[in-house]
């Protein structure tokens, strides 16, 4: 479903501010795999979910998406086959437009749009029985605009919106750590059933160790540009924090705490 194969990637290339972002990474995702990536500061979380979105693009290497390269395939061009939900919860949503009119936007995705109008009554209805399952009350405020949401609320929706089509690969970028605990642990829990009702092909990149053990069947952990880690289902099921901090400082040599991780 998801193949990389050797990305490398060097920032500011021949000046004193180089940095070699990735090197030599391969990943492979199966379909319904939801792999769960975590790593310190400037491991290449992110670089990687941005090569998969095409936000960036490889010195080297090649990404695939359901048996198709896609590797210098431009953003919007990709949006057919990928889901997002970034970190900020005001940057997957158009805060002046309703809550049907995000929905309408996110089911249009990657497809020719016209001049048709925006939200039928057929659309509403599925956006209502949609919004039910967020158990959150949003059927009832269609018409509300998405600026006037909480958080929690607003993530929820851009969660559903990035899922709405039921995409090739949903990515997740952090898109809880922007939130409160509690607002955390319900975007979670929706993440995990959501995932599960639509059997998505999921990546998520997080600082946090306890909800990476969590949710997902697989695991794995960057560092300095590399997969130093990679944990199955059942590795990862016997796997706590205490241990993942023990396997980074048995491959790395090096010493930290969660505190390290979780910045």
């Amino acid at each position: 479903m998801l193949e990389i194969k050797d990305l490398n990637k060097t920032f500011f290339p021949g000046t004193v501010n180089e940095r070699k972002a990735l090197r030599g990474i391969n990943l492979t995702l199966h379909e319904g795999d939801f792999v769960t990536v975590i790593g310190s500061n400037g491991a290449g979380k992110s670089t990687v979910l941005n090569m998969v979105a095409g936000k960036l693009f490889p010195d080297t290497g090649s990404v695939s998406i359901d048996g198709q390269e896609v590797t210098k395939l431009a953003d919007f061009k990709r949006a057919k086959y990928l889901g997002r939900v970034f970190q900020d919860p005001m940057a997957g949503t158009a805060p002046t437009m309703t809550i049907e009119e995000n929905l309408s936007l996110a089911l249009g995705r990657g497809t020719f749009r016209g001049l048709a109008t925006g939200v039928t009554t057929t659309k509403r209805e599925r956006f209502m029985e949609e919004l039910k399952s967020l158990e959150l009350g949003l059927e009832k405020r269609l018409k509300t605009k998405v600026g006037l949401l909480s958080g929690g609320q607003r993530q929820a929706l851009s969660l559903l919106m990035a899922t709405l089509t039921g995409p090739k690969i949903l990515l997740l970028d952090e898109h809880t750590a922007a939130l409160d605990p509690q607002r955390a642990a319900l975007v979670t829990r929706l993440t995990r059933e959501i995932v599960e009702r639509h059997q998505l092909t999921t990546l998520m990149v997080t600082h946090n160790m306890e909800q990476a053990l969590q949710v997902g069947n697989r695991l794995i952990m960057m560092h300095d540009g590399q997969i130093i880690l990679d944990l199955n289902a059942e590795e990862k099921a016997q796997m706590t924090v205490k241990g993942l901090l023990g396997e980074f400082e048995k491959i790395k040599g090096a010493q930290l705490d969660d505190k390290t991780m979780l910045q």
